[in-house]
């Protein structure tokens, strides 16, 4: 096989997260955002070692699996969703049985639970961030998400299935006043240009909607008329902040050098299992509100008793765990690395009268030594990658009984997991929570128990 052929086959294996397999007699091509059971022409586009990497050019057949009906409109071009055209429990099959495989993979004898669903299929998504862009080179102005496979060009969502309506209409409200404006985006390439993005977050059980407008400081533009038109719109939810942040980093990505508040605060407030929880634009907050509920009661089922037990949340952001062990706990310990998280969970502790809690800003690994309570449990929550292997060397050093890890990514926790039985944990039981409908995303709780 060569780069630049062309080859037609059908998707067999399908990997995580969306890496489907061609087996042909010349050899297996992956192909990523295919479908098991798709008929496809590929090409072949990558060619590292012996492995072949494959681009769709064309669907010969559909996956007998698309039987869904109404899938987004934007579905195929826009590079958000993987899965619109198959039924959820489907869904929820495919993840179910990639995470197995992994898992399966590298150990052995665990209980697997299985899989629990979103309760929300649709508009589940509580943040967006909405990149300014164009759908063609030099094409009218767009506003939306990256086309599926493209750096540059953008789509206008402005029917995105995962979210709520307030968003799309808030989206149409900023594309439109821009476009009649002639206000133009920023070229990642050239360096030039006004508008980046787009961020919005609202609460599911609130309705309280935070808009955050991200711009270079190329231009100085009177944005009350945008204002205007925003919080004249009628929507489902209530605006209680509209924030301008500025960002002149090189690099394409939603952060901020400096933030002014235009209309209301600079925060909003969030429910989850009972507890209150105020959210700043940059915190971390898992992106599915209600599925987070599902995700966090299995959390607490799989820490068990925790009474008069010292409790370290690793990889904490804005606490949501680590309250939510609290109340029966002699003490719970968060170690998050973003500042402003941990100042938000300081915050939201007080807020739910907690004051067992104590929060920590730094990477867990430089930190972790100077912590002087010895924890009797440890929740790990890390990022996409997983745990540095000298912070999971700390960690595993500690000698805890039990250990619970909530990973987004299963083939880091994969990884990780080999380190951890290595060293004297064993797998007791597994669960998988799909927090991200319609995407080929997963979350997955591991419970370890420490062999004596």
């Amino acid at each position: 096989m060569k780069k630049g052929e062309i080859y037609e086959g059908t998707i067999g294996k399908f990997d995580f997260p969306d890496k489907g397999i061609i087996e042909l007699l010349e050899g297996n091509i992956t192909v990523k955002h295919a479908l098991p059971g798709q008929k496809l022409r590929v090409m072949i586009n990558k060619k590292r070692g012996g492995r072949c990497e494959g681009r769709v050019l064309e669907i010969l057949e559909p996956s007998k699996l698309e039987t869904a009906n109404d899938p987004c409109p934007h579905f195929g071009k826009c590079g958000g969703c993987t899965y619109q055209t198959i039924p959820y429990k489907d869904q929820l099959k495919i993840k179910e049985e990639q995470v197995k495989d992994l898992l399966d993979g590298v150990i052995e004898s665990y209980i697997f639970e299985g899989i629990k669903g979103s309760p929300l299929e649709d508009g589940y998504r509580n943040k967006m961030e909405f990149s300014f862009g164009d759908e063609f080179k030099d094409g009218p102005l767009a506003l939306g998400m990256h086309k599926r496979g493209s750096f540059y060009d953008v789509v206008t969502t402005t029917d995105c299935k995962i979210v709520n309506s307030d968003f799309c209409d808030i989206l149409s409200v900023v594309k439109d006043y821009f476009e009649q404006l002639g206000t133009g985006f920023y070229k990642k390439m050239q360096h030039i240009g006004y508008l980046r993005h787009l961020l919005i977050r609202r609460g599911t059980r609130t309705g309280e909607i935070l808009v955050d407008l991200v711009t270079t400081t190329q231009e100085d533009l009177d944005l009350k008329p945008l204002l205007d038109r925003m919080l004249a719109f009628d929507l489902n939810g209530k605006i209680v902040g509209i924030l301008h942040t500025f960002n002149d980093s090189l690099a394409d990505v939603v952060k901020s050098d400096r933030t002014e508040v235009l209309y209301g605060q600079d925060y909003f407030y969030e429910e989850l299992l009972g507890l209150k929880f105020k959210i700043s634009p940059f915190s971390f907050f898992q992106t599915n509100s209600l599925g987070a509920e599902v995700l966090y009661d299995t959390v607490r089922n799989y820490v068990g008793e925790t009474k008069d037990k010292v409790v370290f949340d690793l990889y904490s952001g804005t606490g949501t765990i680590a309250q939510i062990v609290a109340p029966v706990a002699k003490k719970v310990v968060g170690v998050e690395i973003v500042e402003e998280a941990v100042a938000a969970a300081v915050e939201n502790a007080k807020l739910n009268g907690l004051n067992n809690c104590e929060f920590i800003a730094g990477d867990v690994l430089k930190v972790i030594d100077g912590i002087t309570d010895k924890p009797d449990l440890i929740i790990l929550d890390p990022p996409r990658d997983g745990i540095h292997p000298k912070a999971l060397s700390k960690i595993i050093d500690y000698g805890v009984e039990h250990l619970v890890y909530v990973s987004c990514k299963p083939t880091s926790l994969a990884r990780d997991l080999v380190v951890l039985k290595a060293r004297g944990y064993q797998v007791e039981k597994v669960c998988c929570v799909d927090m991200f409908p319609s995407t080929a995303n997963v979350e997955t709780v591991v419970l370890l128990s420490h062999i004596k």
